[in-house]
């Protein structure tokens, strides 16, 4: 694999312009969005995204229409995150807009403050940032790599410490792409006096004003929060985690505290001493620094512990782990899995436990009818309650209904499913599956969600692009399609296993 601080500013531009870097959550297969962002790159290039705005007169004068004043730039749809009352906003970032922010931040110049500021706050080889994006360099995708290198160098990473340390402390930032201070991002890369002073005069060319500026077009104008869903928002938010990591850095020298190690993967830190009490203060100092930056540690997962082992590895894997035990039918195995559900929701083990059973199950001819309605209703019920799992859950469900004979029987499966969905809000995620599950069966379900109304109307627009004037670049928007059709035609009932497995069967990393 190779990192991103290691890319050239060139590297940069086609490693962000990737497909799978512009959004970084499954959807299936025939959306494809390469050809959209091919073809905006080839028309922005170096240009000013300002040069396509509309205008408008107003008091006999001719002004511009600029995205911050326009709603809904951004498509969103909002997943849960924890199986409860936490939501989730996904977006896709209006395409214009993210093709012009990656020309700018991969200019040459731009590039190289961006990547030596990063380079500065990893200085302090005490404080470890692990979650910077990587390019995968073998068969695996991007997030597959991306996936493995958290179980080598944070899980792994944390077992190897518990050599040196005798106690960790975890913890967490709340909600922390929806609460980063957008100014903020130019104070991490140009210092805050500077960013401040010049924010509106020469200094609004800094590539940290610019970031600052472009997310606030595609955010109605607000400066609190930054979009969630893709590789280069990822990115931009280590810049001001790294930011806080060496302002960390500083403060803890100051206090003379020099036996610690912190490994932090995005928002989640873990501080290793050899004394409670440095441990605690460090969690003081970054309290204090984060709050400096609009951003709060959430206290529901903060602890400490003196079993380093043991608290190295997530708990919903460690409980997995242990309950696991020889199964004889199907019905056991998805009811040991739900009941894994329950104690440990939305989590990555429940994932990989479900992509073991899909494997079990995909090449099943043959089940009693009755035997399948039941396993159906506990997968739904896993699924009504762990929205992380809608996509191997689907999967799951396509295999469940191809074993059905009758057609009135599967449609009326169908509805009874969708019906229990439409209890719940925002299942704008959930539909996009329940649409790829009934793809193939020729059943037609109405869908409220855009993307999946794009399915069966070009016309039906994703982003707000009112505020592009009528020229190539709306056009272009409007016009190209995001659905390949060659691939409905190609595929099957049942979804297959790289539609939504990182790894397949052989998954051992989440």
């Amino acid at each position: 694999m190779k990192k991103i601080l290691d890319f050239s500013h060139a590297e940069a531009r086609r490693f962000f312009l990737k497909e799978e870097s512009y959004y970084n959550f499954d959807l299936p297969k025939y959306f494809v969005f390469e050809k959209l962002l091919e073809q905006i790159s080839q028309e922005i290039q170096e240009k000013s995204l300002s040069d396509y705005y509309g205008n408008y007169v107003d008091a006999g004068k001719t002004k511009a229409t600029y995205p911050y004043d326009y709603e809904n730039v951004n498509h969103r749809f909002i997943n849960n995150k924890d199986g409860k009352f936490a939501w989730r906003p996904l977006q896709l970032i209006h395409p214009a807009i993210y093709v012009s922010l990656v020309y700018k931040i991969s200019k040459e110049e731009n590039w190289t403050v961006i990547v030596n500021k990063m380079n500065e706050f990893r200085s302090n080889s005490k404080i470890r940032c692990l979650s910077l994006p990587v390019e995968s360099d073998d068969k695996l995708s991007d997030m597959a790599t991306t996936v493995s290198n958290w179980w080598h160098s944070v899980e792994q990473g944390s077992i190897e410490l518990a050599l040196k340390y005798q106690y960790v402390q975890h913890t967490d930032i709340s909600d922390c792409y929806g609460s980063i201070y957008t100014h903020s991002i130019a104070w991490a890369l140009h210092t805050r006096e500077v960013a401040k002073n010049e924010r509106n005069g020469k200094g609004k060319n800094l590539i940290g004003n610019v970031i600052d500026s472009c997310i606030k077009d595609m955010s109605f104008g607000q400066t609190n929060g930054i979009p969630q869903g893709s590789v280069l928002m990822d990115f931009i938010a280590e810049i001001v985690l790294g930011y806080a990591d060496l302002e960390l850095s500083q403060k803890i020298h100051d206090t003379s505290i020099d036996d610690y190690e912190i490994l932090r993967y995005r928002d989640d830190y873990r501080i290793f001493t050899n004394n409670p009490q440095d441990g605690d203060l460090i969690l003081k100092l970054l309290t204090e620094i984060l709050m400096d930056l609009g951003l709060k540690l959430n206290p529901q997962k903060t602890l400490a512990s003196n079993h380093v082992i043991p608290n190295s590895i997530k708990q919903d894997k460690l409980d997995w782990i242990k309950s696991q035990k020889k199964i004889t039918n199907l019905q056991e195995h998805l009811l040991l899995i739900h009941d894994f559900s329950c104690k440990h929701p939305n989590s990555g083990s429940l994932s990989k436990a479900l992509d073991k059973f899909f494997a079990r199950i995909k090449r099943l001819k043959n089940n009693n009818r009755d035997d399948v309605l039941v396993l159906i209703s506990i997968l739904v019920d896993i699924m009504f309650k762990n929205p992380r799992i809608y996509p191997i859950g689907a999967a799951i469900l396509s295999k469940f209904l191809s074993l059905i004979n009758s057609g009135d029987e599967k449609i009326e499966i169908i509805n009874a499913i969708i019906s229990k969905f439409r209890l719940l809000p925002n299942i704008g995620y959930l539909e996009i599956w329940i649409q790829r599950i009934v793809l193939k069966t020729g059943y037609k379900i109405p869908f409220d969600e855009p993307i999946c109304k794009k399915l069966n109307d070009a016309n039906v627009s994703l982003w707000n692009s009112d505020w592009l004037n009528n020229n190539k670049l709306k056009q272009l928007i409007t016009n190209c399609s995001i659905v390949e059709r060659k691939i409905i035609e190609e595929m099957d009932e049942v979804i297959e296993e790289e539609e939504v497995s990182l790894f397949g069967s052989k998954n051992r990393y989440l």
